[in-house]
């Protein structure tokens, strides 16, 4: 498992305890996640550029639940990104100026 799938994974479970199981529901409608366990929250990343289809699964969940989930986002992964270099963060996630 990759360190972005990772980062899948745990956006989408702490999308899960805003919203539920939709967050599952919502992360299977992105091309590119495949939910191997929802219950373990693991996920992978297949077919493409894994930083873009992380900013897909970002987008998808802002789309429907507005600009706090973007914030949600971020804020779920924030550990994991501060020890990646700065090109591999996905867009959605890169710290604000």
């Amino acid at each position: 498992m990759t360190t972005l799938d990772q980062i899948a994974g745990k956006i989408i479970k702490e999308q899960e305890f805003i919203v539920g199981p939709i967050a599952w529901n919502e992360a299977k409608k992105v091309r590119g996640i495949r939910v191997i366990d929802s219950n373990t929250h693991t996920v992978t990343i297949e077919n493409g550029d894994a930083k873009e289809v992380i900013n897909k699964l970002v987008s998808q969940y802002e789309r429907l639940f507005g600009r706090a989930s973007h914030e949600v986002c971020r804020d779920a992964v924030a550990n994991i990104i501060t020890e990646l270099p700065l090109t591999d963060v996905p867009s959605s996630l890169a710290p604000q100026a």
